[in-house]
This record gives structure tokens, C-alpha cells and sequence, in this order.
């Protein structure tokens, strides 16, 4: 059976931060007072995101998945920071850091993105977004030009499943009508 789908992860795979996580963390950070090593920040939020619960709410009313998500990212950023004790203005810190990764200018595309995305349609195939990421995606690849691409955005904060679990999958070839041998996931 011929593959009819491509659907992409989004942080890592179309797009990246502009200036690495670390970095971004660290320089906002000595705007609030907060000095940290841009090197051990990255670290500290590889580790932590890699322990996170899912970015996922299941069953959760659409008009609380904002607050959910939110919740979510300033448990992990918190995390990230307790190292180096107290940081007296960090809910002013944490509000900065989710706005600027809202900002489309926050994120850069791969260079390749939108070539291979061209000749994906050319070639006839759907197009579709399965990301572990929250209702800001939705912002950042219209600000970056990528939503068109796609038929559909899956995010695990909205399906309520993050992936590898296979409801998130479903859910994409479910809305496409398709089998899973019809489709191919490129990211993680």
C-alpha cells in the first residue's frame, strides 16, 4: 500500500527556537535579577522536559486548556530553576518567557521546510502537524507562513494525548480517513 499522508512533528523537525533555549532562558532571566549559565540552563531543561508528565489534558474542557497549559510550562520553567534558589520575580520572569515563545519571532524555520513541504503537495500528498505542543503552535506557523501547508494540527494539549501514545496518531488519520499503513510520522 502507497503511502497518502505526511505528517510532521513541529519543534525540531519544521521549526527551532531562533536563539537556543538555554540562552533565551538565561538572558530573560538577568532582566528579572536571576543570573544563570546559559550552558547549565539548557541542560537543566533538557532534564526536565524529558521527565515532564505528557502535555496533555484529558478530558479537559476546551475553556480550561489555556490555564492547563500554561500551568503546565510554568511547572516545568520552575523546575528548571531550582538550582539556583529563590527567584523572587519569577512569575513576571515566567510570563515574559511564554510570550516570547508565542512569538513566531521566537522560532526559526529549517532550511529545507518549505522546500520539502512544496514538493510533498506536489506530490499529492496530505499534509498534517503531530506535535507535543500547546494552542500557541497554532500562532507561530501562521507567523511563520507553515499553517497553509497543512490540512490539519494535531497538538497533544488539544487531543488530549501526547504522543507515542497512539490516540494522537488516531486522531490524524481518523479527520484523514486513512489507515496507518497510509501515512508517514517524520520527527520524533
Amino acid at each position: 500500500m502507497a503511502f497518502k499522508a505526511v505528517f510532521f512533528d513541529a519543534a525540531g523537525t519544521l521549526i527551532r527556537p531562533a536563539k537556543p533555549i538555554g540562552e533565551s532562558y538565561a538572558l530573560l532571566a538577568g532582566k528579572y535579577g536571576k543570573q544563570v549559565p546559559a550552558t547549565e540552563v539548557r541542560e537543566r531543561f533538557r532534564s526536565c522536559f524529558s521527565s515532564a508528565p505528557p502535555l496533555a489534558f484529558p478530558g479537559a474542557p476546551s475553556k480550561d486548556l489555556p490555564d492547563l497549559q500554561r500551568g503546565w510550562w510554568k511547572e516545568l520553567v520552575s523546575s528548571v530553576f531550582e538550582p539556583w534558589g529563590s527567584f523572587e520575580q519569577f512569575d513576571d520572569y515566567f510570563a515574559d518567557l511564554f510570550r516570547y515563545f508565542s512569538s513566531p519571532e521566537a522560532w526559526s524555520l529549517f532550511p529545507e521546510t518549505v522546500e520539502t513541504l512544496s514538493t510533498l503537495r506536489q506530490r499529492g500528498f496530505t499534509l498534517a502537524v503531530i506535535s507535543n505542543f500547546d494552542s500557541r503552535l497554532f500562532g507561530i506557523l501562521e507567523g511563520l507562513g507553515l499553517d497553509s501547508w497543512f490540512e490539519s494540527i494535531h497538538i497533544s494539549s488539544r487531543v488530549g494525548y501526547a504522543k507515542p501514545a497512539p490516540e494522537i496518531y488516531r486522531a490524524a488519520l481518523a479527520l484523514h480517513r486513512l489507515k496507518a499503513e497510509e501515512a508517514l510520522h517524520i520527527g520524533d
